[in-house]
């Protein structure tokens, strides 16, 4: 099934239970959607290690298509999901209102407090939105592969925690580090010895999720989409935030692996919900509607974060201005995309609150191809 199959998303979903399969879309969407992105970051962490580039902060080659066009850009995505969705914004105008607006009024309050606070805040709720995706993708890999066992559940949810939350306590611990994730000092010290509590915790989740793994493969029943997420997570986040101290492999470790797979699923959500079967042509202009949408977004927020902000990459977006006092409106306005999006990922993702349609598709072959992704009805996805 192809990933504008129109027949995986439907307006009234029959109640079916999917057989299991290996793939959330399809064989080569989700190998290159997760196990590609991360070679892609991989192949960019080894090129900057052999050209001295993990000194010092993340050049512009690198941080236009790295941030700018895959995390930045991935933030607008939902505006596809939501926002260029009349029927969809019909059916929970008030939380799709109300959660920018209460975003906004809590943003200026926050910054009416000290800018400190306001970035503390969104980075919190930036890293929880990045711990819970990345768990999310394992619970519906799970979940398509028909692993409903209890002991498998907590392996599963133990080691994807671990591989995202042992190097965050370990980045708290060893401040302060040559990145950040918005500013410096927006994440609050701890002490070395939660670092040191966490270390074998974090191994020994590993060798568990390691063991039972291979287990399943010699028992013929294994989980290679799970196991690719488990894989690269724990490579991406340990390389970029414990084994190196370096703004560049942060960056490319940290938001490739996050923005492109959520691309992809918006991209085939979109396109599965476009009336008719489109060809390869109509497809492949949708896909350029879809790019150049978010990226002019994505262009039109940096500008006006740099230029009034941030002051960093003229050479991009041009001359500096000084907002002055107006920068406690304007910057709780400027990052209400990354808190719509954050929190409206805790929404629109889950069956269970989303009764109008499925991303549930029964597999007649789940050897042949990959059906979309099953969604239970009280599993985060994308959280």
């Amino acid at each position: 099934m192809s990933v504008t199959d129109s027949s995986a998303i439907t307006e009234n979903p029959p109640i079916a239970t999917p057989r299991p399969g290996y793939w959330l879309f399809s064989a080569p969407l989700d190998l290159g959607a997760f196990l590609g992105s991360a070679l892609v970051a991989f192949a960019a962490l080894a090129y900057g290690a052999w050209a001295g580039l993990l000194t010092g902060d993340t050049p512009d080659w690198a941080w236009v298509p790295a941030v700018l066009l895959i995390d930045v850009a991935h933030v607008w995505a939902t505006a596809f999901r939501v926002y260029f969705v009349p029927k969809e914004l019909l059916r929970r105008p008030l939380l799709y209102a109300g959660v920018p607006a209460i975003g906004y009024l809590l943003g200026v309050a926050l910054y009416s407090e000290g800018e400190l606070l306001f970035w503390r805040v969104l980075a919190y709720l930036a890293v929880f939105h990045f711990v819970r995706q990345q768990y999310g993708w394992v619970m519906l890999y799970r979940a398509r592969r028909g692993e409903t066992d209890r002991l498998g559940r907590w392996i599963d949810s133990i080691v994807i925690y671990m591989a995202t939350i042992y190097p965050l306590v370990y980045w708290h611990a060893h401040l302060p580090r040559r990145f950040n994730w918005f500013m410096q000092l927006d994440f609050a010290p701890l002490p070395e010895l939660a670092a040191d509590i966490a270390a074998p915790i974090y191994w020994s989740a590993m060798a568990v999720y390691a063991s039972r793994a291979l287990w399943a493969w010699r028992q013929g029943r294994p989980n290679p989409g799970k196991d690719i997420v488990v894989v690269t997570t724990a490579l991406c986040w340990y390389l970029g935030i414990v084994a190196l101290n370096s703004d560049y492999a942060f960056t490319v470790t940290n938001v490739i692996i996050h923005g492109v797979p959520y691309l992809v699923l918006v991209y085939w959500y979109a396109a599965s919900r476009r009336p008719s079967q489109p060809t390869l042509g109509g497809k492949l202009r949708f896909l350029v509607v879809f790019l150049a949408t978010i990226w002019l977004l994505a262009y039109a927020e940096e500008l006006l974060w740099d230029r009034g902000i941030w002051h960093e990459r003229s050479g991009l977006f041009g001359r500096p201005m000084d907002l002055g006092a107006a920068r406690t409106w304007i910057v709780p306005l400027l990052a209400l995309p990354q808190w719509t999006h954050y929190v409206l990922d805790g929404f629109i993702w889950r069956r269970k609150s989303n009764p109008d349609f499925s991303l549930i598709s029964p597999n007649p072959h789940p050897a042949q191809s990959g059906s979309g992704p099953y969604l239970r009805a009280n599993d985060p996805v994308l959280r």
